[in-house]
């Protein structure tokens, strides 16, 4: 796959500052610093168009529309700054600073890339370019636009999971302890490699694997609620009131099928790993305006593989994690963060998902529909997985699934084989 770069634009918020916006960052934006950026691409297919119609009428007319945007949401415009008298790091946002658009042509497979059937790895990942960061800034967002010659278009953002989208700016509606800040940075992921600084933005290297494909699996609002039939079935022998949402459901599946494909030893312990809003469990609730982080991870490592292999081990992972899901509290969060943090030093590969079926990926529509395809190409050393809603269907579940060929063959056999039985 080749990517020819046509133009590389510098866009601006529409409205200048006057002087630097500095925003702190919070305990929700701080853990997750040292967290791989998020990448994310969306392909759209222009019906009508041209090489000529689209510099000359469809491009500026993205740049200009970038522009405004931002006036909106300048912290995107903006950096992340570790000064060494600054105890944490800030978002700074300077009357120049800019947002990187990338502008290019490719010869990739348009009905391939989008398609969601098996496909290497790097294909997609060809179209992602690497976020500026060093151990005192990073860029914020960056943006590409990936020309096909059947007049495709990609349009693909790439940024840190700690930019925000929304516009009320006041951190104070974070109630937290201030102390948890400052804990953070007593853990090893907010040092340096050298040890000797720990005023790092970089993020270690994550180490790319060989012979990696990706598929895009679905359940219908159909397969959705015959699992939540099944382990309504078993209720009265479990609880007395399981959390069932399409996410619990969705995960508990995807987990049984992992550890079924992946063949793990019974005694071998399983850990996974999601993240929780705490909008809502604050007190007060955070408003939904804001603008910022306000999600925790939750890493849960107690239970056996075998605990997932036999005939009810999708519901005993309903049960888990429709436990852990009821029992997020506010008073809690430094208590379910340090354990998370003490459970991944034990070196156990785990189970990880991004992505919500609330987050409305299908709902991106720049004037030429919904997006023909959606994908998060983001890398992990985990065993990673995306949920979004399905693209023609309200009720259903997208689910991108990244993985060795040979454990994917597996996982997709199970998979499917499941939601038909």
């Amino acid at each position: 796959m080749a990517n020819n770069v046509i133009k590389i634009s510098q866009i601006s918020p529409s409205t200048k500052l006057v002087d630097p916006l500095i925003l702190p960052l919070t305990f929700f934006d701080l853990m997750w610093l040292k967290e791989d950026p998020t990448n994310r691409v969306n392909f759209y297919k222009l019906t009508e168009s041209s090489s000529d119609t689209f510099y000359s009428e469809i491009l500026p007319k993205l740049e200009q529309s970038l522009s405004l945007v931002l006036t909106h949401f300048l912290p995107l415009s903006g950096h992340l700054k570790w000064e060494p008298k600054d105890l944490k790091p800030h978002i700074v946002v300077l009357p120049q600073d800019v947002v990187t658009l990338t502008v290019a042509e490719t010869d990739a497979d348009f009905s391939r890339v989008t398609s969601k059937g098996l496909r290497h790895q790097t294909e997609l990942r060809a179209l992602v370019s690497e976020l500026p960061v060093s151990s005192d800034s990073a860029s914020i967002l960056t943006l590409a636009n990936h020309f096909f010659p059947e007049a495709r278009l990609l349009h693909r953002n790439h940024n840190p999971p700690c930019c925000y989208g929304r516009q009320n700016r006041d951190r104070t509606v974070i109630n937290l302890p201030t102390e948890l800040e400052s804990k953070i940075f007593e853990f090893p992921p907010y040092l340096s490699e050298e040890k000797a600084n720990v005023r790092t933005l970089k993020v270690p290297p994550t180490k790319e694997i060989k012979d990696l494909v990706r598929i895009t699996l679905e359940m219908t609002q159909e397969n959705v609620e015959k699992l939540r039939e099944r382990a309504k079935s078993h209720e009265s022998t479990l609880s007395d009131d399981l959390h069932l949402s399409t996410f619990v459901i969705t995960y508990a599946y995807v987990l049984t099928c992992m550890v079924k494909a992946r063949g793990d030893d019974e005694d071998r312990l399983v850990p996974f790993t999601y993240v929780a809003d705490f909008r809502e469990r604050l007190d007060p609730p955070v408003p939904v305006t804001y603008f910022g982080n306000c999600v925790l991870p939750i890493n849960l490592n107690r239970d056996k593989a075998e605990t997932f292999l036999g005939e009810d081990g999708f519901v005993n992972a309903v049960k888990i994690l429709s436990d852990s899901v009821r029992g997020l509290k506010a008073e809690s969060i430094w208590k379910l963060y340090e354990a998370g943090l003490k459970k991944m030093e034990l070196g156990l590969q785990k189970l990880s998902v991004t992505g919500s079926t609330k987050f409305g990926m299908y709902g991106s529509d720049f004037g030429w529909g919904k997006p023909v395809s959606t994908d998060n190409v983001s890398i992990s050393q985990e065993l990673l997985f995306s949920m979004s809603e399905r693209r023609d269907e309200t009720g259903g579940v997208e689910i991108g699934m990244c993985l060795k060929k040979s454990e994917m063959d597996v996982f997709v056999s199970l998979f499917r084989n499941g939601l038909e039985n």
